[in-house]
């Protein structure tokens, strides 16, 4: 009988470090699940239909537009002032941004556009997610 060049004991040792290092190598590159984080919560009674709830102590302003419930950041992307919100649309006081209400840039010096937050529908409440 030929005579093998690994041990039975070397080759099980062998394949448990390969087992150890690919879970340890696994926890390192596999990517993270993302959190959420619930910013505020607004009962779905009081969302104006097509219309806005401003939160001036969050710099939220949760929309509703055509059947569609979203949030925008009211920081404005220029110098981080609070735009204000207005039925024509969303007006930097401090420089004159205009934004559109899906946050979009109308006229600068802002350069781009307000960050938009997650919005979901849990039980009677929408939750704005970050």
């Amino acid at each position: 009988m030929a005579e093998l060049g690994q041990s039975r004991r070397s080759f099980i040792g062998t394949l448990i470090a390969l087992v150890a290092g690919g879970v340890f190598l696994g926890k390192f590159l596999a990517p993270r699940p993302r959190r959420t984080k619930t910013l505020l919560a607004v009962p779905k009674g009081d969302l104006p239909r097509d219309g806005a709830l401003v939160y001036r102590e969050a710099r939220i302003a949760v929309m509703s537009r055509g059947g569609r419930v979203y949030a925008l950041n009211l920081v404005c992307t220029h110098l981080g002032c609070t735009v204000n919100v207005t039925p024509a649309g969303l007006i930097c006081p401090c420089h004159g941004s205009e934004f559109d209400s899906e946050g979009r840039v109308l006229k600068g010096p802002a350069d781009r556009a307000l960050e938009r937050y997650e919005v979901q529908l849990v039980g009677e409440s929408y939750q704005v997610q970050v």
